[in-house]
């Protein structure tokens, strides 16, 4: 059974560094086909792909945050962690990781979602 879990501090500061990590077990983020997400929603709004971490450890970016956001992993760990700095409270939302069997979609494991909130 795949696992994935978001954790990191739920109130962030604006101007700070968002940062999560996804610990994931019961798969390896560095073998197989899949592809390992950062994907938000915030209130009232559809969700936003942020962006993935492929198993080669090659990442790619929405355009819209691509110039906040950095994602990397930790192979020991079998964790992934996003970055996104210069935070501003549009950034509030509900986090989630994920895995998906592509990069942009078909998720097959989700995290549970951990709510981050930006205020001062």
């Amino acid at each position: 059974q795949v696992q994935l879990q978001e954790s990191g501090p739920g109130l962030v500061k604006p101007s700070q560094t968002l940062s999560l990590t996804c610990t994931v077990s019961g798969a390896s983020i560095t073998t197989g086909k899949h592809y390992w997400s950062w994907i938000r929603q915030p209130p009232g709004k559809g969700p936003e792909w942020i962006g993935y971490i492929a198993r080669s450890g090659s990442t790619y970016y929405g355009p819209s945050l691509k110039s906040r956001t950095s994602i990397s992993r930790d192979t020991s760990k079998n964790q992934f962690t996003l970055q996104l700095s210069s935070v501003t409270p549009e950034d509030t939302a509900v986090y989630y990781c994920a895995r998906g069997e592509s990069g942009f979609g078909a998720y097959d494991y989700w995290g549970q979602g951990t709510q981050v909130t930006v205020s001062s």
